[in-house]
């Protein structure tokens, strides 16, 4: 059993995601082959890009019912989260509604978008995923869509707006932000995502 699956969705930065795993002293395999998907103890959806192509390429390579039917914890990361949510107004998209929730544009009430750059985090819940995590920490975004804020929001980040910065559900979570580009704080959250047993 491979340790740890990285989902080769065609459209992520996914050397990044690979070596910040490396980092913490894991080797991730890098894979879109169901078998390999299934068979690992954790599995990272990562995704740059629109939700519309994200899914398409999901869709090609015929992976919507395997991620969908996964036990083990999963992570998904920028688009890679939003993926997780029902549904997407970036391209009008249904997503994997393994998370209920809705991506919505960013209401940035005259701030400059994409939203790129650092921010902190409120509304912190007591999840393993964000142990030791606190408002005075700052994770590195670069978004124009985000997941309105519901009960599955385990962060919120303020950008204009609020908008969901973590969510989860059962064995399943997302980051909106990018912990590979995160530093210290975004080296935490994988660490938490590998010690964590939903």
């Amino acid at each position: 059993m491979t340790d740890l699956v990285i989902v080769d969705t065609g459209c992520a930065n996914i050397s990044s995601v690979y070596c910040a795993f490396q980092r913490l002293g894991y080797e991730a395999l890098i894979s879109n082959e169901t078998s390999i998907i299934q068979g690992a103890s954790r599995v990272v959806v990562p995704g740059v890009g629109s939700a519309g192509q994200a899914m398409r390429n999901i869709r090609q390579l015929e992976l919507v019912d395997t991620l969908q039917q996964l036990q083990q914890p999963v992570l998904g990361i920028c688009l890679g989260m939003q993926m997780l949510t029902s549904h997407s107004m970036e391209g009008d998209v249904a997503c994997l509604s393994l998370i209920p929730g809705e991506v919505v544009p960013l209401q940035a009430d005259g701030l400059r978008l994409p939203h790129m750059g650092w921010n902190t985090l409120h509304s912190i819940q007591a999840h393993p995923l964000l142990k030791q995590f606190g408002p005075e920490d700052y994770v590195y975004f670069v978004h124009s869509f985000g997941v309105a804020p519901n009960e599955y929001s385990l962060a919120q980040c303020n950008y204009g707006t609020d908008f969901s910065a973590v969510i989860g559900k059962g064995n399943v979570a997302g980051a909106q932000f990018h912990p590979e580009r995160s530093g210290k704080v975004g080296a935490r959250l994988l660490q938490n995502f590998m010690e964590w047993k939903p």
